[in-house]
């Protein structure tokens, strides 16, 4: 079991060596750190919305390498092993970990179209990565084509066509607690947006009895439900990941909503 919070990805990398060395290689890249705060100039201070800098992207990055570990965990195929990507079962962990990581870069450029320009904008930085953790030239480039296609399928219009950009996905829309809701808000406006994202208190991801992954989103009020399908659902049904996830909406310990594979 795991609550979604900004501690998950540490509890992830440490485990796994060749994770942990990428993790710091990508945050410590200093244009990385600049790129972030400038997301959260244009999306905080600017258009005055919630957070996108460095504490989403982390938050993000450990919720999709938690739900990547749960697909594996129950027998599903990584989609970069099927069709001869990587050769190292390793490498396929970059996606979700550097996807998550910089799928918010585009908005140091603009909230519109921000996954599409974030997907270009992260090309050089990827490279720089991947020099530093992986030899062969080849493997580089097709890890990077994935990377970039992950931040480009984190928006809402574009089908996810890999297990691992899948949880890029849903594991951007699981930082939802405390009014980290991934709709973007006004701050200290009031509307349905910001109501509901305060409304939601808690989201635990654990194996499911029926699928590989139980989503529970706990929640104060009933308003909470809002978040769950503006972000989740839209966000799962682009993905592979919509055979593999339930989803639990759940209010003062009773299961409001419930959403199931088809």
């Amino acid at each position: 079991m795991a609550v979604i919070n900004a501690s998950l990805i540490n509890k992830i990398i440490n485990s796994k060596p060749f994770l942990r060395k990428a993790y710091y290689t990508l945050i410590n890249d200093p244009e990385v750190q600049v790129l972030w705060e400038m997301a959260n100039i244009m999306a905080v201070k600017r258009l005055k919305y919630n957070d996108h800098g460095p504490v989403h992207a982390k938050i993000a990055a450990g919720a999709s390498l938690y739900l990547y570990q749960l697909l594996l965990d129950k027998g599903v195929e990584s989609t970069l092993l099927r069709d001869n990507i990587v050769d190292n079962p390793d490498y396929a962990w970059l996606v979700p970990l550097y996807g998550a990581l910089l799928h918010d870069i585009g908005n140091a450029i603009h909230r519109d179209l921000h996954e599409k320009t974030g997907a270009l904008l992260a090309k050089s930085i990827i490279d720089r990565a991947l020099e530093k953790t992986i030899d062969k030239y080849d493997q580089r480039i097709k890890l990077r084509q994935e990377i970039m296609h992950s931040i480009h399928c984190t928006a809402y219009d574009v089908e996810c066509l890999t297990i691992e950009a899948g949880c890029v996905a849903v594991g951007d829309g699981l930082d939802m607690a405390e009014g980290r809701a991934r709709v973007p808000y006004r701050l200290g406006g009031v509307s349905i947006h910001s109501i509901s994202a305060l409304s939601i208190k808690k989201v635990e991801v654990i194996p499911g009895e029926t699928t590989p992954i139980k989503i529970m989103v706990y929640m104060s009020e009933r308003a909470g439900i809002f978040q769950v399908d503006e972000v989740l659902m839209p966000k799962l049904r682009t993905t592979p990941l919509k055979e593999y996830v339930e989803i639990y909406a759940i209010v003062d310990g009773e299961t409001l909503k419930t959403y199931t594979p088809k």
